[in-house]
């Protein structure tokens, strides 16, 4: 017993099969609303023009106006959302399963049908059709989540690492299609002397109870050129086989920048290096010098004597300033 309410709408055209399956819904549910379409154009016209919106719909397959495979597909295609349950009085294997792969829930012999039978059979069609919309729902932000990024993103499988789905980001990014793509594995995009790291990166993959890995690359474009990357990548079952999804974020530029900081560093040293060693010598020279001058009496031939090596040190002191500002200029 339930005492949720249940919308249903039941297509029948024989009054007794009607009586006898609204007796059996009313044994099940003490809260229930039941719709009746006698064929399928009134069908049709409850579901497409009244905006009827029912949790399941019972449908005979042999309709005055419509029966067998086409009813079935267009009742699909007037209620794709709502849960279908075949009750028919042919017991024919091959077309109940043929139905079942046409997308209805399930098929019920009205001669086997009992109020337990059917009601367990709405439940069941009712909850797995929401766990169905669930999931396509969810594998649509999926699919959005993964071809709107702006970062380059793939699935590929994690046995034979055959791409087996690329976003435009990716496309854009390495320039191959996405055929040449479908056509690579992950070796692919990767030199001979990466595969040792490659190797080992799937090895720890396969063998960690962990979902989600990280890990810095080196993968090349189709036009030869290489980039570092940083991975980020979550284990998933894509189309029934054990896959990756992969984020990549190429991270060339910044690693050329920290090294272009690293060499104008390495620079840096090397000018304060000058700075303090070689400037020093004509500084203290000079300084001996102006003591010399002034502390002593000189003749006129020692003190132009003095001053010539002034000179000479102030002009050694400027190679040294000159040689500093070249330097720095070339940072």
């Amino acid at each position: 017993m339930s005492n949720r309410q249940y919308e249903i709408l039941i297509v029948e055209d024989n009054p007794g099969d009607l009586e006898l399956i609204t007796e059996f819904l009313e044994e099940q549910s003490v809260s229930l609303h039941i719709f009746h379409a006698k064929d399928f154009k009134e069908c049709k016209n409850l579901l497409t023009v009244e905006k009827l919106a029912v949790n399941v719909i019972l449908l005979d397959l042999s309709l005055p106006d419509k029966n067998g495979a086409s009813l079935i597909l267009e009742m699909m295609d007037i209620s794709p959302d709502i849960p279908i349950i075949v009750l028919t009085g042919y017991a024919d294997v091959r077309f109940s399963v043929n139905s079942l792969a046409l997308g209805i829930s399930d098929y019920l012999l009205k001669d086997d049908l009992s109020s337990s039978s059917l009601y367990k059979s709405i439940l069941y069609s009712i909850e797995r059709k929401k766990k169905s919309i669930e999931l396509e729902e969810s594998e649509k932000r999926y699919s959005n989540l993964f071809h709107l990024s702006p970062q380059p993103m793939w699935v590929y499988d994690l046995e034979t690492l055959e791409f087996l789905d690329v976003n435009d980001a990716a496309i854009e990014h390495y320039g191959y299609n996405r055929e040449e793509f479908m056509a690579m594995t992950i070796r692919d995009i990767r030199s001979e002397e990466d595969i040792p790291e490659l190797e080992a990166a799937m090895l720890f993959i396969k063998n960690s109870d962990q979902n989600h890995f990280d890990g810095t690359f080196r993968n090349r474009k189709k036009s030869g050129e290489f980039i570092r990357l940083d991975i980020k990548a979550n284990k998933i079952w894509f189309k029934n086989r054990e896959a990756n999804v992969v984020l990549a974020t190429d991270i060339t530029d910044r690693l050329n920048y920290i090294k272009a900081i690293e060499n104008q560093n390495e620079k840096l040293k090397e000018i304060a290096w000058l700075q303090s060693h070689v400037v020093r010598a004509p500084v203290a020279r000079l300084m001996s010098l102006v003591g010399l001058i002034k502390n002593y009496e000189n003749t006129e031939e020692e003190q132009n004597e003095l001053l010539d090596y002034i000179l000479m040190s102030a002009r050694e002191l400027d190679d040294v300033i000159r040689s500093i500002s070249n330097k720095t200029n070339k940072i």
